[in-house]
């Protein structure tokens, strides 16, 4: 981005999480993030802060270490976890609130350790991501640098540690005519993104090559505007470049 969206980037989002940290890029690295929080309950908070993001565990590290499992031949989407059950597969349409409990002790039985731990090994620590880990009461908690190690990594041509075929079959509708439209616990949005988060999120648009990732400051967890204004400001430029292109 250049330094003129930057600011308006940061404007749009301060006007509407003013506590909130951001950073946006590419399979490259990082492009741009936010500066300090202006929060001011917040001390000595930065942008290489450690945030908590537990209600990003399902798509940190279920999501992964799903992913490595059927890579391995471990796990088939589409066998019932038990004899008149759900299969994997319809677990990860739904929401997650409804399929993951049950899923959760299914893929740490099958991995024999807490899947937070299992992506440590398959995926954190292959991806660099060191300070990505669960506290002594299970919170999980990121720093933005690691979110973007993650998402970056989605984007890249590199088969290991998420297999690129698992991230590519995700990052497509997998309910058909269903409503809401889902993949593999990602959701489908505007200009080809797809996110997971209802407080902390994520986004990630393999058509335009960029990630995107929010930590709402202290009130603005729940904040649907201050998601929309951020998801509006990072993605809705590159939309209107490329239908302007087009229509020359």
């Amino acid at each position: 981005m250049t330094p003129h969206s930057d600011e308006a980037l940061y404007a749009k989002v301060s006007s509407a999480g003013p506590g909130a940290f951001w950073a946006l890029g590419g399979p490259e690295g990082l492009q741009a993030r936010s500066a300090a929080s202006t929060d001011a309950a917040s001390t000595d908070a930065d942008a290489d802060a450690v945030h908590d993001v537990a209600g990003l565990m399902p798509v940190l590290a279920l999501w992964p270490v799903i992913g490595c499992l059927v890579d391995r031949g471990e796990l088939s989407l589409h066998t019932p976890l038990t004899a008149h059950g759900p299969t994997t597969h319809q677990l990860l349409t739904r929401g997650a609130a409804d399929g993951l409990p049950d899923l959760v002790p299914f893929v740490e039985g099958l991995c024999g350790a807490p899947v937070a731990d299992c992506a440590a090994e398959l995926v954190w620590r292959p991806l660099g991501m060191t300070r990505t880990a669960t506290g002594p009461d299970g919170t999980l908690r990121a720093p933005l640098a690691d979110l973007g190690r993650f998402l970056g990594h989605l984007l890249s041509p590199a088969d290991h540690p998420v297999p690129r075929a698992w991230t590519a079959e995700s990052l497509r509708i997998r309910t058909g005519e269903l409503t809401p439209a889902r993949g593999l616990l990602w959701h489908p949005g505007p200009y080809g993104v797809w996110s997971y988060g209802d407080g902390p999120s994520l986004w990630i648009s393999p058509r335009h090559s960029r990630w995107a990732a929010l930590v709402p400051g202290r009130g603005d967890a729940g904040s649907a505007a201050l998601r929309t204004a951020f998801r509006e400001a990072v993605f809705a430029g590159d939309a209107a470049e490329a239908a302007a292109v087009v229509r020359s």
